[in-house]
């Protein structure tokens, strides 16, 4: 390196160093005010969804380059995280153990400077909450390949929680197993593949070419699979990279997801939905009587009023109190706008004059 090269290096650090000092200040700043916010507040919730969604918008829109709006989202959220833990520690509950795609859906929509508590299935997840144990719940409701998970919308129509944020989080699916040497591990002696279903589900046409004699075996979470894995040098899982670093497996393949797109999208429940933000959803689940043109009677009056759904799923009553008996469906919908948005208020009187059943599940910011 010639003398002006290391002369232009040095300048360019002390620049990176002046900056390092003036984002310390800066964030300091922040913090001190985020307390004086929270004391202004005189005990009302801390955790604002509407409020940090318009943040982060707004941060995403004026964002010049060259780090990804994806990377400024990430850094504010953090930011905003530990801001709200000088005021209280938030507690949120999801499908467990350590090391599930849940858990990353919890780190991405709060940040790392929360409890989050690991939950043996979707129904403690719901109980937490109810029961005051936790803040929030992050449970997953659909995902793009393979579906709705169909648990979590028997849960949601029963319980008193409200829907208040969403998590949009691209599923990465990598085949590890326990490390043999120095070198790893490949495909060769597996026997067995474990997973949750929907993994497992959503990496089929993978393990037909790869694996086709390996027995799947479907397991609670992802994270079970790799704890099993880790003691059966003849099995592997299937799961994310941090499940391979939390029990000391070795990535064979990564990515091995049928879908490269392949997304799941998960609810965020607390005992509140979430004030208009100015780009909402609304979740709503009804039923009508078994008549003919019943469906697109119920739904007319979103279509009056030019609301767009980007959802309807329908799925067997399976809860008593909703009075349908055998062979009665729900109907799950996403449509856009918050419900006091007065064009979505009119639709919803309207849906419930003609609705056998209708409960609004929440109305939450739409993820980014």
């Amino acid at each position: 390196m010639t003398d002006g090269a290391s002369k232009d290096l040095g300048a360019l650090r002390a620049r990176i160093d002046s900056i390092d000092d003036s984002l310390l200040k800066l964030v300091s700043e922040r913090a001190g005010i985020a307390q004086q916010v929270g004391r202004a507040k005189n005990g009302e919730k801390i955790y604002r969804p509407e409020r940090e969604a318009q943040i982060i918008r707004r941060l995403r829109e004026t964002n010049p380059g060259p780090l990804s709006g994806d990377t400024i989202e990430r850094l504010i959220r953090e930011i905003m995280s530990a801001c709200r833990a000088l005021e209280e520690t938030t507690r949120i509950a999801y499908l467990g153990p350590a090391g599930t795609f849940s858990q990353q859906a919890v780190h991405k929509h709060f940040g790392h400077e929360v409890e989050a508590l690991a939950e043996a299935d979707i129904d403690a997840c719901f109980q937490a909450v109810e029961t005051g144990r936790a803040e929030f719940a992050v449970v997953p409701v659909e995902n793009s390949t393979e579906g709705a998970v169909g648990r979590t919308l028997d849960l949601v129509v029963a319980s008193p929680l409200k829907i208040c944020g969403e998590v949009m989080l691209p599923i990465h699916q990598m085949l590890m197993r326990k490390r043999s040497g120095l070198d790893g591990a490949g495909l060769d002696g597996i026997a067995r593949v474990y997973g949750h279903a929907q993994s497992l589900a959503q990496c089929q046409q993978w393990l037909a070419r790869h694996l086709p004699n390996a027995e799947r075996i479907s397991v609670v979470s992802n994270s079970d699979g790799a704890r099993r894995a880790a003691a059966e040098p003849d099995a592997a899982t299937l799961g994310s990279k941090t499940a391979a670093e939390l029990y000391d497996l070795v990535v064979v393949e990564a990515r091995i997801e049928d879908e490269a797109s392949n997304t799941t999208r998960f609810l965020v429940l607390g005992r509140t939905d979430s004030a208009p933000s100015g780009r909402d959803k609304t979740s709503l689940v009804m039923s009508v009587k078994n008549q003919p043109g019943a469906v697109v009677k119920l739904l007319q009056p979103l279509a009056d009023a030019g609301i767009s759904m980007s959802k309807l799923e329908s799925r067997p009553a399976r809860l008593d109190h909703v009075g349908l008996g055998n062979w009665g469906y729900l109907f799950f919908v996403v449509c856009e706008g918050h419900r006091e948005d007065a064009s979505l208020a009119a639709a919803l009187a309207e849906i419930e004059s003609r609705a056998a059943f209708l409960k609004v599940l929440g109305s939450y910011p739409a993820a980014s």
